[in-house]
């Protein structure tokens, strides 16, 4: 399995044991447990390294002092054996709770002095939380027993381990946010506005060689770590990159040092503390030594995303420093109290980003004071609003702001990113085309219709500070208009095709061969078929052989880019390489959109990235392996994992058959389509049928003939006494053929069934040997065709495509303007005088008593006069 399969069967195995605890709760658990087996499997990975046998692993314990410190001063800790992850798993049944419990307590006394801000009290959350995992010690043992099997597979043994298990642990993560309502804000940041703010900071940072970055609101610690992998990207040695974590709650407090440390920073990288941001500013110096560890915090960057408009104490705060120059938040709301700590702590070219609620923009009182503030020390830069609904447990509106100590620009860029998402389950997301945009008009700095707005400062002083997104950048959709005129007399509004201008501007001569004048400000279409008139027009084919031009080279460009250097390629740099490239080529052609082709690349890319890495890590021969494929089946009443036949590891079964064993697919394929035929043959009969024929019971509509006996046993009478007669069954031509014949031919059919049925089975099954045999005896070369199939030419398909969506957008749009007046008022009007002339002539033919007679002649005077009036 890759890490996408293997996170995907953890989290839902486990999010079906924790039964009815809170997935809030839970995942500090499993968190924790997964953690202790990194430091595990670390430990022996360290210790092979240094050409320990097994032997000697096995005889690790506390007891020996030499080789404890040993380990301690290499590794920050010490693990005995027989508290070993891997020795867990050895004991089997004889694993018991304690052992966890012994374990443990045994880890927080072997921590290195050196390391103890990093480990220690890293699993009380999870040694107090032992004891809900079951009411009694067996109970509890169960429970984990069955996580540790869980975890077990999760891979420490590859020059990847780190993107592995801190990928699942993201993972298991954002699960759980999804899972855990209002407390999932305590502890996430969905993974896209991570990564939105971190492309922001690592544009602003990419020309330093030593970064310090600071979250002041860690959580899981996921925000800071997306940071520092961004930044990483325009940095040589990411070493280089110092964190720096503060988080109020100690299990979430945990969860940002377990990230950290599993990510394979180093230690002396991490600088974490467990505290209160607004009570406590991060201390300036060490309590124990408050004179040689003066040293007060000021970074490169600050991302937080706080808890929304908590209560806060700002008593006794006035002459705190960090709030003394702007003013202090209310006590009701303390987002700006958060602000300006992040603010305190950056350099003076240094910049920060904090998700807020969209009020602070608004609200008056003090946080407009403080607004002010800001804006007159030109320390706010960039304010982008985000869709709604897009946090787990709060569908409020939130901001991301972006802020510095020192600018030279005094405006204010302003987008209104909100109408950019998709959704996914409750929520709304992001999509990389999304981020995309926001990132590029963030760094360009770009105003953009309807999208984005530089604001000066006297404009944000004329409107009184608000910085309310709607009073600068009006994101909502024109309202659909109805032109009067047209209306009544039809003609299409040369305004309403005026909208289509872009259109216009690039296939200049395509609007006079579409439209014909019928007055100076009214047109109407002048072709029958407006989609082929479209596609037929010179400018269009000048449009898509300019398109096709820049592309030509492209599939090309691919092979070389991806296929050449598979084992080489930075994955998170070929991402940027490929988009520039694309971009690049777009940039001479109209009308197209590089966001909707960066989210194509975005969509491939999951995709091969996660091929490339598993190429990476385990060599190019991988290719060439299949995996049993392992799924979950009933047996005597419980769910079991059982292998149903093999899946390739990383070249898909169908595509292997698509590429290399067609005619044998092709056979298979056309034995299944010749089974729905008779299915089908089967339904016309039975439709065919009187209700007497059909009440006979030898034919029903339950469609259980191809189980019938009765069937097949009235056929042979049938056929007999066809044959005692001397004639032959006459051969089923259709829906009017004697039911003798239709009953002749069904049976014919239940015979083909059961036959096609048994050598479908027997031929899919040879298939699907036959294709991990061809897997597993690939050559090179047919490796990278199948490759070049799966990665680029679904990719190639796509942008090729582009051009066709937007001309079948143009035509779409000029029949919709065609429709739009093609009826008037006037045949509206005709229409409903037919309509009443018709129904008074109805009205002459009815009969009935006196009454009804007097009162249909008053409903025909009344449309008479109806007509009258109308005339």
């Amino acid at each position: 399995m890759n890490k996408q399969q293997l996170a995907t069967k953890i989290w839902e195995s486990a999010n079906k044991m924790r039964s009815k605890i809170e997935a809030n709760e839970y995942k500090d658990y499993i968190l924790g447990f997964i953690f202790y087996k990194y430091l595990s499997d670390k430990q022996v990975k360290f210790l092979k390294e240094n050409d320990f046998t097994n032997e000697d692993i096995k005889a690790l314990n506390e007891d020996d002092t030499e080789t404890v410190k040993y380990i301690q001063s290499n590794i920050g800790y010490f693990i005995s054996y027989k508290d070993l992850f891997s020795t867990w798993l050895e004991l089997g049944k004889e694993f018991d709770v304690s052992n966890v419990r012994d374990a443990l307590s045994a880890f927080s006394r072997l921590i290195n002095s050196s390391h103890k801000k990093v480990f220690e009290k890293i699993f009380a959350t999870l040694q107090t939380g032992l004891s809900k995992l079951g009411d009694s010690s067996g109970a509890q043992t169960k429970s984990i027993s069955a996580l540790i099997q869980l975890i077990k597979d999760i891979p420490m043994n590859e020059k990847q381990d780190y993107d592995v298990i801190g990928f699942i642990y993201e993972y298991l993560i954002s699960m759980f946010a999804a899972n855990a309502g209002k407390k999932a804000g305590e502890f996430y940041t969905p993974h896209e506005v991570s990564l939105l703010m971190s492309e922001i900071v690592a544009d602003h940072l990419k020309e330093k060689n030593e970064i310090k970055i600071y979250d002041p609101t860690s959580g899981s610690g996921s925000l800071l770590i997306n940071i520092g992998n961004s930044v990483a990207k325009h940095i040589d040695d990411e070493n280089n990159i110092k964190y720096y974590a503060q988080e109020i709650k100690e299990n979430t407090y945990n969860l940002t040092r377990m990230n950290l440390v599993m990510r394979g920073i180093l230690p002396d990288n991490i600088v974490t503390r467990n505290g209160d941001t607004l009570e406590e500013d991060w201390p300036f110096f060490e309590e124990n030594d408050p004179v040689k560890t003066y040293d007060p915090l000021y970074v490169d960057a600050v991302v937080s995303n706080p808890p929304y408009s908590q209560p806060w104490d700002p008593a006794n705060k006035k002459t705190d420093p960090r709030y003394s120059r702007f003013g202090l938040a209310p006590k009701t709301k303390a987002d700006y109290a958060f602000l300006l700590h992040d603010l305190y702590h950056i350099k003076p070219d240094g910049i920060m980003t904090i998700v807020l609620p969209h009020g602070v923009l608004f609200r008056g009182g003090e946080e407009g004071e403080i607004r002010k503030n800001l804006i007159e020390g030109n320390h706010i830069d960039t304010i982008i609003g985000l869709p709604a609904n897009i946090f787990f447990g709060t569908g409020i509106p939130t901001i991301v702001m972006v802020l510095k100590q020192k600018r030279e620009k005094t405006d204010v860029l302003i987008v209104d990113a909100s109408k950019g998402f998709v959704k996914v389950g409750k929520n709304n997301k992001l999509r990389a085309s999304d981020i995309k945009k926001i990132t590029d008009t963030v760094i360009a700095r770009q105003g953009i219709d309807k999208y984005s707005k530089v604001v000066t400062r006297d404009d944000i002083r004329n409107n009184e500070y608000n910085l309310n997104i709607p009073r600068y950048v009006d994101s909502s959709e024109n309202a659909e208009t109805w032109d009067i005129y047209a209306s009544m007399f039809g003609g299409i509004p040369n305004t309403e095709i005026d909208e289509l201008h872009e259109f216009w501007s690039a296939l200049p001569d395509l609007r006079k061969d579409l439209f014909a004048d019928i007055s100076s400000n009214y047109s109407k279409v002048a072709v029958e078929d407006v989609k082929k008139a479209i596609r037929e027009h010179h400018n269009v084919k000048e449009f898509i052989e300019l398109y096709n031009k820049s592309f030509g080279d492209f599939h090309s460009y691919l092979k070389k880019e991806l296929l050449s250097e598979m084992e080489s390629i930075n994955t998170s740099k070929e991402k940027v390489i490929l988009s520039d490239d694309i971009f690049k080529r777009l940039e001479p052609i109209p009308l197209t959109d590089k966001y909707e082709a960066y989210q194509l690349l975005d969509d491939d890319w999951t995709k091969v990235s996660v091929d490339l890495e598993i190429i990476q890590t385990e060599g190019f021969n991988v290719t060439k392996t299949v995996d049993p494929n392992m799924v979950i089946k009933k047996k005597n009443g419980k769910e079991q994992e059982v292998q149903d036949g093999w899946v390739g590891h990383v070249l898909p079964f169908e595509l292997v058959q698509e590429t290399l064993l067609k005619d044998k697919l092709n056979q298979l394929k056309d034995k299944e389509n010749r089974l729905l035929e008779i299915s089908s043959e089967y339904g016309e009969i039975i439709d065919s049928l009187s209700e007497e024929e059909k009440e006979s019971n030898v034919l029903n509509e339950a469609g259980d003939a191809f189980v019938n006996k009765e069937v097949t046993k009235k056929a042979k009478e049938i056929v007999a006494e066809f044959k005692a007669s001397k004639q032959t069954v006459p051969k089923y031509t259709g829906a009017e053929d004697s039911f003798e014949t239709k009953i002749v031919h069904v049976s014919n059919l239940i015979e083909e069934n059961k036959e096609l049925n048994k050598q479908i089975k027997k031929e899919a099954a040879e298939l699907h040997l036959l294709t991990k045999k061809t897997i597993e005896n690939l050559t090179d070369e047919q490796v990278l065709k199948l490759l070049e199939e799966k990665w680029i030419k679904p990719f190639v398909f796509s942008i090729n495509n582009l051009p066709n969506a937007i001309i079948v957008y143009l035509a779409t749009k000029i029949q919709a303007l065609s429709e739009k007046y093609a009826t008037t008022y006037s045949d509206v009007e005709s229409q409903i005088q037919e309509t009443e002339v018709k129904l008074a002539s109805l009205i002459d033919e009815l009969e009935g008593d006196e009454f009804d007679m007097q009162g249909l002649n008053e409903f025909k005077a009344l449309l008479a006069g109806a007509c009258y009036v109308e005339k």
